[in-house]
Formats: structure tokens, C-alpha cells, sequence
């Protein structure tokens, strides 16, 4: 089954011979390798590069364990080099599993790391370098430091559903469904049955995620980052912060550890590309709010598998594929807090909060999304589209609906459209 990750594929291809390393970043699992090795290179062949000239390392492998060590590494790429005048492409495979070691020359100094030898790679004028990676610590924080502003990152995220389509074709409703249960993860497609599907993406957590953190960050506590894991997936798209979840724990799970260790294994789930989070925005006053906010997990199929596919709620599973589809197009997401003026319950004048469910930004361009899964009458409609005559500004707003067949736009321009038009459609944009 081929896949087709056409956006990624662009990036790369535009991105050829730029004098920079690119890093292409992203969840485990999420086709990083595939976009490389499959899609990339047989761009690459079909362009008239031969087979030879593409250097390919999986570090994740034991076979290639050695060059792990960054020193091993250079050796070999420089070997391979050697004498050649043509051009080389080099992929290395998770990078992060790359080790800090003693410089032979100064064992009392500074560490060698991978940084030093894809710095050493970019000053080879015939090689043109390309890394994966797990862990945006050590990958998109340290791009613009660590390769001193020669670092190129290009994040990954699981398929978008019309991604998920395009591969498995049929009714698009009826794929929608399966997309809203099981996800984007790509090897989910590959899966013979809903249970095997179930399995595979509740072993992804166990077998790969949670343990790869527990391992790299030495965590003291994992029972209480299990617990979080699963607080964030039962809660998707509800306010919160770490003190809240520390006193559920305490609570619920009767675990003892501070909100300060809770920022730190949030921080960690958030490096490991399994949520994203969304602060507060203050769409009049322009500022951010510190505290609340919001997270997001980064593939539906994991969430739910997380919760046993207990919790279905299809305005938070809508929610969150909306979440991640603004992400995949590279818009960057605050949720919207503007206020009208009313009563409290004494009778005194206040202001009170309503919220926008996402404001998506990129470069000059901004609109605002509302998550409505229905509308089946003119109260539900005021309650949802009162946040919008709210901003004060004429930026586009969009209603994304489960209840309707075409988009339309009302009297107030605010497009309506549903949940599958605005999954497979780019012209709302």
C-alpha cells in the first residue's frame, strides 16, 4: 500500500542542496522513515540518482548500533565520501539515539556530540544531509543553536484524514468513521481487523512511547506518568494546568508527587510529539494567559485507544481531529477568549468569558474555528457563534459541523461546513 504524504514530500524535495541539515521531527511511528527511505529516495532515482549515492543509517537498529557513537559516524560517512566527486544524499534514522561521548583528544573537555559531526557532514560540499528524530529537546529547541542557524526542521505528524483516504478510498463518511476511532498512526492501515488496530496502537503507548521516556529522562516516577498520560487522554480539550492534575492524582490515584514533577513529565509528553498544547489568548487585550489550558493528543487513534475506547465523546474526538489537522497544515493554534458584558448572579455588572475554540495563525494569514458537532436549533446556534460577533475584527470565521451536507455561509459570512468537507478540502484556507 502506497501512501501518499505529498505536503512532506514538497518540503523536502524544495528544501535539496539548501546548504542547511534538514531535520524531519515527529511522533514515533508516524512515517518519518517511510517519507525518507520509500518516498523521498524514489523521488531522488526518478531525478537520475543512483542507488549508491544514497547513504542510508538506521540508528534504531542493532545492526547499526556503532554509529550511534558520533565519532563512528563521521568516520564512516567520511570513508564512504572518500575520492567521490558526485553528489551523496545521507539519511540517518533517529538521530536521538545518537550518544555524547569523550573527546579522544580532550577527555576532560566538552563532550562530542551529534551535533558536532551533522555540523562537521553540512561543511562536505557533495553531501546533502537528512535526520530524523523523536525528540524535539534535542531536535527543534537546538536546530537554530546547535547548527547555528544551519538547521532546517521539518515536522512530521501522523496522516491527515485525507491522507487516510486517499489510501483506503470507499465512502468518505463511512472513513471518516474508521479515522475518528483508529487515527492516522500509518502502519494502523495494515492492520486486518478493528482488534488487531486496538492492539497495535495500545502497544505503540506501552511498548514504544512511554517507554522510550522513561528510559531517556531516568523518570523516578512512572506509575504518576502513566496516570497523566491517562488524565490528559480522558480530558482532551478541557482546561487544566499542573497543579489540577496533581491534586486528581492525589485524589483519585492516591500518588504523592509535586506539581512541579508534573510540569517536568508534561514537558516530556510534549517533547515526545504525543500532545500539543494550546494557551489561552486574550483576542482583544492581546495577551496570553499563563494558566489554564488546553491539551491535545497527537493522533486521535491514541487517544482513544489510551481510554479503551471508552470515552467516544464525538464533540471532543471532533475537537481534537480538528486540532490536529490545523497542525498538520502548519497553522499555529491559541484558544480564542473574548468577553461580553452581563450580570452576575447579585445582579452587579461583570464580564463574562467566552471562548473560540482555536485561533489558527500563519505568517499573515488568521481565522477562527468553532467546534460544533450540531445545531439543531437557534439557542445551540447563539450559544456557539456568540464568541465570534464578539472580536471585533473581520478576520474569517469558520463553524465545522457533523449536521450538514454543503458548506454555506450565513448572514454574517461565517462559513458553515462539515467535518469531512473541511478534512479533505484546502480551498477553505
Amino acid at each position: 500500500m502506497v501512501i501518499k504524504r505529498d505536503r512532506y514530500l514538497k518540503k523536502l524535495i524544495n528544501r535539496q542542496w539548501n546548504g542547511q541539515i534538514k531535520v524531519i521531527t515527529g511522533i514515533r511511528r508516524c512515517g518519518k522513515s517511510y517519507l525518507l527511505r520509500n518516498l523521498f529516495k524514489e523521488y531522488l532515482l526518478s531525478q537520475g540518482v543512483k542507488n549508491e549515492q544514497i547513504i542510508h543509517l538506521e540508528l534504531d537498529l542493532i545492526s547499526n548500533i556503532r554509529y550511534r557513537n558520533p565519532l563512528e559516524l563521521s568516520q564512516y560517512v567520511h570513508n564512504r565520501l572518500e575520492g567521490e566527486k558526485d553528489k551523496f544524499y545521507l539519511f540517518i534514522d533517529e538521530i536521538q539515539m545518537s550518544e555524547s561521548v569523550k573527546n579522544p583528544y580532550l577527555p576532560d573537555g566538552k563532550k562530542i556530540t551529534f551535533y558536532d559531526t551533522l555540523n562537521d557532514f553540512k561543511a562536505i560540499p557533495n553531501l546533502d544531509v537528512y535526520v530524523t528524530g523523536s525528540n524535539s529537546k534535542m531536535l527543534s529547541t537546538d536546530i537554530l543553536t546547535e547548527f547555528r542557524g544551519r538547521g532546517d526542521e521539518i515536522r512530521i505528524h501522523p496522516l491527515t484524514f485525507a491522507e487516510f483516504y486517499s489510501a483506503t478510498g470507499g465512502d468518505k463518511h463511512e472513513a471518516l468513521k474508521q479515522y475518528s476511532y483508529y487515527g492516522g498512526m500509518p502502519l494502523v492501515l495494515q492492520q486486518k481487523d478493528n482488534g488487531e488496530k486496538s492492539a497495535y496502537l495500545s502497544s505503540l503507548f506501552s511498548e514504544v512511547y512511554l517507554k522510550d521516556i522513561i528510559e531517556r529522562k531516568k523518570i523516578e516516577y512512572p506509575t504518576e506518568l502513566s496516570q497523566i498520560l491517562d488524565l490528559l487522554c480522558s480530558s482532551i480539550g478541557s482546561l487544566t494546568n499542573p497543579s489540577k492534575i496533581a491534586d486528581t492524582i492525589r485524589s483519585k490515584k492516591g500518588g504523592n508527587v509535586s506539581a512541579n514533577t508534573l510540569k517536568s513529565y508534561l514537558e516530556y509528553l510534549k517533547d515526545a510529539f504525543l500532545f500539543c498544547e494550546c494557551k489561552r489568548y486574550d483576542v482583544k487585550g492581546k495577551a496570553y494567559f499563563e494558566y489554564p489550558m488546553k491539551y491535545y493528543c497527537e493522533d486521535i487513534g491514541l487517544r482513544n485507544a489510551r481510554t479503551g475506547f471508552r470515552q467516544m465523546e464525538m464533540t471532543h474526538v471532533m475537537e481534537n481531529i480538528i486540532c490536529s489537522e490545523l497542525r498538520a497544515r502548519d497553522y499555529n493554534l491559541d484558544v480564542g477568549i473574548v468577553y461580553e458584558n452581563g450580570k452576575s448572579k447579585s445582579g452587579a455588572n461583570t464580564r463574562i468569558a467566552r471562548e473560540i475554540d482555536f485561533i489558527a495563525t500563519k505568517g499573515n494569514k488568521k481565522f477562527y474555528v468553532q467546534s460544533a458537532f450540531a445545531m439543531p436549533d437557534e439557542g445551540k446556534r447563539t450559544i456557539e457563534l456568540k464568541p465570534f460577533s464578539l472580536t471585533g475584527d473581520s478576520f474569517p470565521k469558520i463553524v465545522v459541523r457533523q449536521d450538514i451536507g454543503k458548506p454555506w455561509y450565513d448572514d454574517n459570512g461565517i462559513l458553515n461546513i462539515s467535518l469531512v468537507d473541511f478534512l479533505l478540502g484546502d480551498t477553505v484556507f
